[in-house]
Protein backbone atom coordinates (compact mmCIF):
# COMPACT_ATOMS: atom_id res chain seq x y z
CA UNK A 1 0.00 0.00 0.00
CA UNK A 2 1.46 3.21 -0.76
CA UNK A 3 0.95 5.68 2.44
CA UNK A 4 1.26 8.75 0.45
CA UNK A 5 -1.73 7.98 -1.94
CA UNK A 6 -4.00 7.37 1.18
CA UNK A 7 -2.64 10.18 3.10
CA UNK A 8 -3.33 12.23 -0.19
CA UNK A 9 -7.48 10.79 -0.28
CA UNK A 10 -7.58 10.75 3.51
CA UNK A 11 -6.52 14.50 4.36
CA UNK A 12 -9.34 15.90 2.57
CA UNK A 13 -12.08 13.77 3.98
CA UNK A 14 -10.35 14.07 7.66
CA UNK A 15 -10.59 17.78 6.76
CA UNK A 16 -14.40 17.72 5.98
CA UNK A 17 -15.33 16.22 8.86
CA UNK A 18 -13.22 18.36 11.31
CA UNK A 19 -14.46 21.47 9.76
CA UNK A 20 -18.24 20.06 9.88
CA UNK A 21 -17.54 19.53 13.46
CA UNK A 22 -16.12 23.44 13.92
CA UNK A 23 -18.62 24.81 11.99
CA UNK A 24 -21.11 23.06 14.12
CA UNK A 25 -20.03 23.98 17.32
CA UNK A 26 -18.77 27.90 16.39
CA UNK A 27 -22.03 28.38 14.39
CA UNK A 28 -23.87 31.66 15.31
CA UNK A 29 -27.19 30.00 15.67
CA UNK A 30 -29.90 29.52 18.99
CA UNK A 31 -29.52 26.89 20.52
CA UNK A 32 -31.93 25.80 23.02
CA UNK A 33 -31.94 23.07 25.90
CA UNK A 34 -34.30 22.31 28.22
CA UNK A 35 -35.27 20.18 30.98
CA UNK A 36 -37.41 19.00 34.12
CA UNK A 37 -36.08 20.72 37.22
CA UNK A 38 -38.13 18.90 39.69
CA UNK A 39 -41.08 17.37 40.00
CA UNK A 40 -42.95 16.98 43.90
CA UNK A 41 -46.03 16.62 45.43
CA UNK A 42 -46.93 18.16 49.19
CA UNK A 43 -49.54 16.94 51.13
CA UNK A 44 -51.74 19.76 52.80
CA UNK A 45 -53.79 19.12 55.93
CA UNK A 46 -56.42 22.28 56.07
CA UNK A 47 -57.40 22.59 59.58
CA UNK A 48 -61.10 21.89 58.56
CA UNK A 49 -61.08 19.94 55.81
CA UNK A 50 -59.87 16.67 53.87
CA UNK A 51 -56.13 16.40 53.34
CA UNK A 52 -55.29 16.69 49.85
CA UNK A 53 -51.98 16.77 47.51
CA UNK A 54 -50.72 19.52 45.98
CA UNK A 55 -48.18 18.84 42.69
CA UNK A 56 -45.67 20.88 41.30
CA UNK A 57 -42.88 20.62 38.51
CA UNK A 58 -40.56 23.36 37.27
CA UNK A 59 -39.24 23.62 33.66
CA UNK A 60 -35.88 24.74 32.77
CA UNK A 61 -35.15 26.18 29.46
CA UNK A 62 -31.59 27.99 28.33
CA UNK A 63 -30.33 29.31 25.31
CA UNK A 64 -26.62 27.98 25.01
CA UNK A 65 -26.45 29.00 21.25
CA UNK A 66 -24.81 32.79 20.11
CA UNK A 67 -27.17 34.15 18.34
CA UNK A 68 -31.07 35.40 20.53
CA UNK A 69 -33.79 32.69 20.76
CA UNK A 70 -36.70 34.57 18.93
CA UNK A 71 -40.39 33.83 19.54
CA UNK A 72 -39.53 31.01 22.32
CA UNK A 73 -42.89 28.38 22.92
CA UNK A 74 -43.83 26.66 25.93
CA UNK A 75 -47.01 24.40 24.81
CA UNK A 76 -49.42 22.97 27.47
CA UNK A 77 -52.04 20.01 27.49
CA UNK A 78 -53.17 21.99 30.38
CA UNK A 79 -51.92 25.41 31.81
CA UNK A 80 -52.93 25.70 35.56
CA UNK A 81 -53.57 28.84 36.66
CA UNK A 82 -51.02 29.19 39.11
CA UNK A 83 -47.50 29.05 37.78
CA UNK A 84 -44.57 31.43 38.15
CA UNK A 85 -41.74 32.37 35.86
CA UNK A 86 -38.36 33.58 36.93
CA UNK A 87 -36.47 35.56 36.57
CA UNK A 88 -39.88 37.63 35.45
CA UNK A 89 -39.94 38.28 32.23
CA UNK A 90 -41.97 39.61 29.10
CA UNK A 91 -44.25 36.70 27.98
CA UNK A 92 -47.60 35.99 26.88
CA UNK A 93 -49.80 33.44 27.98
CA UNK A 94 -51.92 32.47 24.29
CA UNK A 95 -55.25 29.97 25.57
CA UNK A 96 -57.04 28.07 23.70
CA UNK A 97 -60.89 26.71 23.68
CA UNK A 98 -59.62 23.28 23.65
CA UNK A 99 -57.94 24.16 27.10
CA UNK A 100 -54.76 23.83 25.28
CA UNK A 101 -52.13 27.21 26.16
CA UNK A 102 -49.23 28.53 25.05
CA UNK A 103 -46.42 30.21 26.71
CA UNK A 104 -44.59 33.03 24.60
CA UNK A 105 -41.40 34.69 25.57
CA UNK A 106 -40.72 37.56 22.61
CA UNK A 107 -36.91 36.76 22.73
CA UNK A 108 -34.19 34.69 24.68
CA UNK A 109 -30.48 36.14 24.80
CA UNK A 110 -27.44 34.32 24.34
CA UNK A 111 -26.66 32.46 27.93
CA UNK A 112 -30.35 33.80 29.02
CA UNK A 113 -32.74 31.10 31.75
CA UNK A 114 -35.67 31.03 32.20
CA UNK A 115 -37.72 28.48 35.22
CA UNK A 116 -41.31 27.85 34.56
CA UNK A 117 -42.79 26.52 37.80
CA UNK A 118 -46.28 25.07 37.99
CA UNK A 119 -48.42 24.31 41.14
CA UNK A 120 -51.61 22.03 40.33
CA UNK A 121 -53.96 19.72 42.11
CA UNK A 122 -53.59 15.85 42.24
CA UNK A 123 -53.79 13.76 40.24
CA UNK A 124 -52.71 15.88 36.99
CA UNK A 125 -49.20 15.02 37.13
CA UNK A 126 -46.11 16.93 35.00
CA UNK A 127 -46.38 14.37 32.32
CA UNK A 128 -49.45 15.73 31.34
CA UNK A 129 -48.90 19.38 31.43
CA UNK A 130 -46.03 20.34 28.95
CA UNK A 131 -46.01 19.21 25.40
CA UNK A 132 -43.36 21.09 23.55
CA UNK A 133 -40.84 23.95 23.51
CA UNK A 134 -39.46 25.35 20.63
CA UNK A 135 -38.67 28.63 18.67
CA UNK A 136 -38.43 30.29 15.20
CA UNK A 137 -35.11 28.47 15.02
CA UNK A 138 -36.79 25.04 15.95
CA UNK A 139 -37.30 22.63 18.87
CA UNK A 140 -35.20 22.81 21.87
CA UNK A 141 -33.23 19.86 23.00
CA UNK A 142 -34.87 17.89 25.85
CA UNK A 143 -31.95 16.78 28.24
CA UNK A 144 -32.24 14.30 31.02
CA UNK A 145 -30.73 16.24 34.26
CA UNK A 146 -28.60 14.34 36.94
CA UNK A 147 -27.43 15.96 40.48
CA UNK A 148 -23.81 15.66 39.96
CA UNK A 149 -21.17 16.89 43.20
CA UNK A 150 -19.12 19.85 41.86
CA UNK A 151 -15.46 19.07 41.34
CA UNK A 152 -12.80 21.22 42.64
CA UNK A 153 -10.64 22.85 39.88
CA UNK A 154 -7.62 20.78 40.88
CA UNK A 155 -9.51 17.61 40.77
CA UNK A 156 -10.74 18.76 37.10
CA UNK A 157 -7.38 19.85 36.15
CA UNK A 158 -5.59 16.46 37.34
CA UNK A 159 -8.82 14.60 35.13
CA UNK A 160 -8.22 16.73 32.18
CA UNK A 161 -4.26 16.25 32.00
CA UNK A 162 -4.76 12.59 32.89
CA UNK A 163 -7.06 12.09 29.75
CA UNK A 164 -4.53 14.03 27.82
CA UNK A 165 -1.58 11.84 28.41
CA UNK A 166 -4.00 8.94 27.48
CA UNK A 167 -4.95 10.80 24.60
CA UNK A 168 -1.94 11.30 23.46
CA UNK A 169 -0.22 7.57 24.54
CA UNK A 170 -3.21 6.44 22.30
CA UNK A 171 -1.97 8.18 19.28
CA UNK A 172 1.57 7.50 20.16
CA UNK A 173 1.00 3.87 20.36
CA UNK A 174 -1.55 3.80 17.04
CA UNK A 175 1.02 5.43 15.31
CA UNK A 176 3.80 2.77 16.14
CA UNK A 177 1.10 -0.29 15.66
CA UNK A 178 1.02 1.23 12.26
CA UNK A 179 4.62 1.73 11.48
CA UNK A 180 5.22 -1.91 12.59
CA UNK A 181 2.51 -3.78 10.64
CA UNK A 182 3.86 -1.57 7.54
CA UNK A 183 7.53 -2.94 8.17
CA UNK A 184 5.66 -6.34 8.42
CA UNK A 185 4.05 -5.74 5.07
CA UNK A 186 7.16 -4.11 3.15
CA UNK A 187 9.30 -6.41 4.62
CA UNK A 188 7.59 -9.61 3.12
Amino acid sequence: MDWHIFATIAAPVVALFVGALLDRKLERRPRLISFLSHATAVRVNPPDGQPFNINSHSIVVRNAGRLAATNLRLGHNHLPADFSIWPPSEHVVNRRDDGTAEIVFPTLVPGEQVVITYLYPSPTTFSQINTYTKSDSGFAQIVTALTAPMQSPAVKGALTGLATYGAIMLLYNLWHGIVWIRGLTVGS
